[in-house]
């Protein structure tokens, strides 16, 4: 069982979130970033098995900014 899962965090384009599993293929998106939350706890207990869940779920947010030079 692996201690923790993380999850990259971006705005989508589209407006909202987009939350990807690194090493696993689990994928999710929401509206907001609480929804996103739940979203992501909802999708991690989908995949996993009960005794393989890992223990804690980190999201990495990340936030693309573009600026003029």
């Amino acid at each position: 069982m692996e201690e923790e899962i993380i999850f990259l965090v971006r705005e989508s384009p589209e407006g909202g979130y987009e939350a990807r599993a690194l090493g696993y293929p689990i994928f999710t998106e929401a509206e907001t970033f609480e929804e996103l939350k739940g979203m992501v706890k909802d999708a991690v207990q989908c995949y996993f098995e009960e005794t393989e869940k890992p223990r804690l779920i980190r999201l990495h947010l990340v936030k693309e900014e573009v600026i003029p030079a």
